[in-house]
């Protein structure tokens, strides 16, 4: 099958080069299951969510010394891409290029189209706790404790192939994360067959959703999966875990189209559960570096 039209182009044209780093867009598959962290009612799910990140350009950074906290420059999900102001979180900022998260204590893993180079770890930080506080749910101008912001070091492992597919990075940060612990991941053998999924990342660049109710629908692939899961451009990265114990399966990397024009603006394009091509998830196993801690 053709590779899905990267959200690169068409976001460039439609915004500017926000999103540059997207591979595949991402959508809605039956109800839309996305809510942010402080609505989740899975204890599980919500310390899950702390040890994923938000890949943000570090130019969106401001450091307020005073407080020593980082304001997130950015504007809001209906300002950035179009969205009718109906559009579930319209009005939430929308910063994240792509998602991340944490495997050992100075290593996390995103999509290999999201970092391609040496330059684009040096150009983008990785920041814990872009979540949406309850008591100010429509904040455009978010904060982050500088101690939730990090720098990439360097990238150790990185797959990018038209052929098979595979998409992968593997990068060190700065230093290592010492207020949350590394995610657990599968080393070896396969998912199994319709298992349960639960994506954790930052669709379109919102803050942290939890996205559940989601199944593996295809399972034949060598390098990926196919699954149902409600994801966005932005969610590119992101972990996928097996809803019933937490352990990441894999990597979510390509997907069906995010939206579709309607009265002059733009809407969540929704699919049956069955339906459309489904979400592409790299194998975490498919990482070798990994394999070996």
């Amino acid at each position: 099958m053709q590779m899905i039209k990267s959200l690169a182009i068409v976001l460039t044209l439609l915004m500017g080069a926000r999103y540059a780093f997207a591979s595949g867009e991402k959508v809605i598959y039956g109800d839309d299951n996305r809510v942010d962290v402080f609505e989740s009612t899975n204890p599980m799910f919500v310390e899950l969510s702390r040890s994923t990140a938000a890949m943000i350009d570090h130019s969106e950074l401001n450091l307020i010394r005073s407080e020593n906290k980082y304001k997130i420059k950015g504007d809001s999900l209906q300002n950035s891409f179009g969205v009718c102001a109906s559009e579930p979180y319209a009005t939430q900022i929308a910063t994240a290029m792509c998602s991340g998260f944490l495997v050992g204590p100075d290593l996390l893993v995103t999509a290999g189209h999201c970092i391609r180079s040496q330059n684009d770890c040096d150009q983008y930080a990785w920041v814990f706790d872009y979540k949406i506080d309850p008591t100010a749910p429509e904040a455009i101008n978010m904060k982050v404790p500088a101690t939730s912001v990090y720098s990439c070091k360097e990238v150790i492992e990185r797959k990018l192939d038209r052929s098979t597919q595979d998409d992968f990075a593997l990068i060190r940060l700065d230093r290592a994360v010492t207020d949350r612990s590394p995610l657990t991941y599968r080393k070896n053998d396969t998912i199994a067959d319709a298992a349960p999924l639960v994506v954790i990342g930052h669709p379109s660049g919102l803050p942290t959703k939890i996205a559940d109710g989601a199944n593996v629908r295809n399972n034949n692939d060598k390098y990926y999966f196919v699954a149902n899961l409600d994801t966005y451009g932005g969610n590119s990265g992101s972990a996928v875990f097996d809803a019933d114990n937490g352990t990441v399966e894999g990597i979510l990397v390509r997907g069906e189209n995010d939206f579709v024009s309607r009265n002059g603006c733009r809407v969540s394009n929704v699919c049956p559960n069955t339906g459309c091509r489904g979400e592409d998830v790299t194998r975490i196993t498919n990482i070798q570096f990994l394999k070996n801690l």
